[in-house]
């Protein structure tokens, strides 16, 4: 497989844009060539040739279209757009003549290897709405896996959508994920807000084999981790989420300290979570204000997530240490999260970007 990209990017000071296109084969890189104004490059080696020429100009980058560049159909090529949520990473395709994705989880897990691939957390496909809804989301996570929902995903997704119907404004719409129904909405100021519906706190539901503590709820339970116990909260926002404030016993804590490749795994794949679990560490610096790291099933260590986010502020909640209406630091960025008493919905609210515009020779 191979990976060509072109991307579109600004130069300081006189701001003029300028489109740069790579190619790479996965494993070996054979050549690159980066578009210029006005000069010509080439430098060659016997393993790598690189050369830049002045075949992409300002002009052509500023007409760049998103939805004529994914509508070319090419045999063997996908047509993508990486997108990013506070440093959460996603290559969008546009997958709306199709109810199957255009690539196999395989292919997804190689397009997401960082170095011989484009690298992302997941790939998203948008696709033909069901049941009444505008539009269907399908992910595959980075290590080829299909979680049922991404937070930071509706919100990149919602924004890709925008982009391929030319949406300028305020919109929302309906999309269909494997968590239920979800309703993103695009802000003026092109934040996207999205109601994550409500939270699920039945301990089977989540699900967890931990006994429900309060009620059929999990809430500030013992977790024993390679022989340390912890004080956990389970929810779901469709998908598996274990929160926990820290140690049994221990002080509060701080998660920059935290050793999260070594502890997070352990956490994913502990016996009590049969599906797995995203683990949100969680430090309260105020009643509305919450820094977290996050270790996230099928991906590990990433920048941000926006359903671990929403659970940690049920969770804060139900354990009494924080008000509905939270800032959660991630380490990509802030998220405002809003767990409203009046309808038990879940509201978040954040930036998803564009990067580049790519294409995957399959």
């Amino acid at each position: 497989m191979e990976i060509a990209a072109i991307s579109s990017v600004s130069v300081a000071p006189q701001s003029r844009r300028v489109s740069n296109a790579f190619f790479r084969k996965i494993g070996s890189v054979s050549s690159l060539s980066f578009g210029f104004l006005e000069k010509e490059y080439c430098f060659k080696s016997p393993s790598l040739r690189v050369s830049a020429a002045a075949s992409m100009d300002a002009v052509t980058a500023e007409k760049f279209s998103p939805a004529s560049f994914l509508d070319k159909k090419e045999t063997g090529v996908l047509h993508f757009v990486k997108y990013h949520g506070l440093g959460n990473d996603f290559i969008l395709v546009d997958n709306r003549d199709s109810s199957e994705p255009k690539i196999t989880q395989e292919q997804a897990a190689k397009l997401c290897d960082r170095n011989f691939g484009v690298g992302a957390d997941g790939v998203i496909f948008a696709m033909p709405g069901v049941n009444g809804t505008d539009y269907a989301m399908r992910i595959f996570n980075s290590d080829g896996s299909e979680p049922e929902m991404c937070g930071n995903g509706v919100r990149c997704f919602a924004r890709f959508i925008a982009e391929l119907e030319n949406l300028q404004g305020k919109h929302s719409f309906t999309i269909h994920t494997g968590a239920g129904l979800i309703v993103p909405e695009i802000q003026d100021d092109g934040q996207v807000k999205v109601d994550m519906g409500t939270p699920i706190l039945k301990a089977q539901d989540v699900p967890t084999k931990l006994p429900g503590n309060k009620g059929e709820a999990v809430v500030q339970a013992e977790l024993v981790v390679d022989g340390e116990s912890w004080n956990v909260t389970c929810v779901s926002m469709g998908n598996p989420h274990c929160i926990t404030f820290g140690k049994k016993g221990g002080p509060n804590l701080k998660v920059d300290d935290l050793n999260l490749p070594e502890i997070g795994p352990k956490f994913e794949h502990h016996e009590m979570f049969p599906a797995r679990t995203n683990t949100e560490f969680v430090e309260v610096l105020s009643r509305s204000h919450l820094k977290m790291r996050v270790w996230e099933r099928g991906a590990g260590a990433t920048l941000a997530c926006g359903t671990g986010a929403c659970a940690l502020v049920v969770a804060a909640v139900l354990e009494g240490r924080a008000d509905r209406k939270c800032m959660v630091d991630l380490p990509g960025g802030p998220l405002e999260i809003e767990w409203k008493q009046e309808d038990n919905h879940i509201y978040m609210t954040g930036p998803a970007e564009a990067v580049f515009y790519g294409s995957a020779l399959l």
